[in-house]
């Protein structure tokens, strides 16, 4: 009988400290993707535009090492004004783990800004940048990739000016936080 009950307890730890009581940033995603709160959608690479754009060799290292991005913003309004900041409250929790490390912080005329990245510093997989504006509500966007390297952003900041790349795609996020 003793026997069972160590067995039971331990198998009760063993689910217990497997379960994690903080949330992924990839989870947070797929829970709020329908969420109408929300504005959900991916943008491959190829909308960049970037493959006809004459690109140094750094930019299209920078360029080969993106794989998509993940877009999730939410847009506040004054009906949604408790969920908004629990919302944000949760962001800030599943970006405070250990798994993040911060690059920078920034104040914008549009708002508030942080850039977190997972990985390694010369081989990043992911890069998180979360905006925040109190009127309008937050942007949270995942740059996901292979072995990306942070001089690599600028890299692609550069070849972004080459692209005629001018916004495809992302209609629908400036219309959300427009009202329209």
């Amino acid at each position: 009988m003793k026997k069972i009950i160590r067995i039971c307890l331990l198998l009760i730890l063993v689910i217990v400290s497997s379960c994690s009581s903080t949330q992924s940033l990839q989870e947070y995603y797929v829970d709020n993707s329908e969420n109408p709160n929300f504005l959900s959608f991916d943008i491959p690479t190829s909308l960049l535009n970037l493959e006809e754009a004459e690109l140094t060799s750094e930019q299209k290292n920078a360029f080969e090492s993106l794989k998509k991005l993940n877009i999730l913003a939410f847009k506040k309004t004054l009906d949604n004004v408790a969920a908004y900041k629990t919302e944000k409250a949760n962001v800030k929790a599943i970006l405070a783990n250990d798994d993040y490390t911060e690059l920078m912080k920034m104040n914008t005329e549009f708002g508030k800004a942080a850039i977190r990245y997972k990985g390694e510093e010369d081989a990043i997989d992911e890069v998180i940048i979360f905006g925040d504006n109190k009127e309008k509500g937050f942007a949270l966007v995942r740059v996901l990739g292979k072995e990306m390297n942070p001089a690599h952003f600028v890299q692609l900041l550069q070849a972004l000016q080459k692209s005629d790349f001018n916004g495809e795609g992302l209609g629908d996020l400036g219309n959300f936080f427009d009202g329209k």
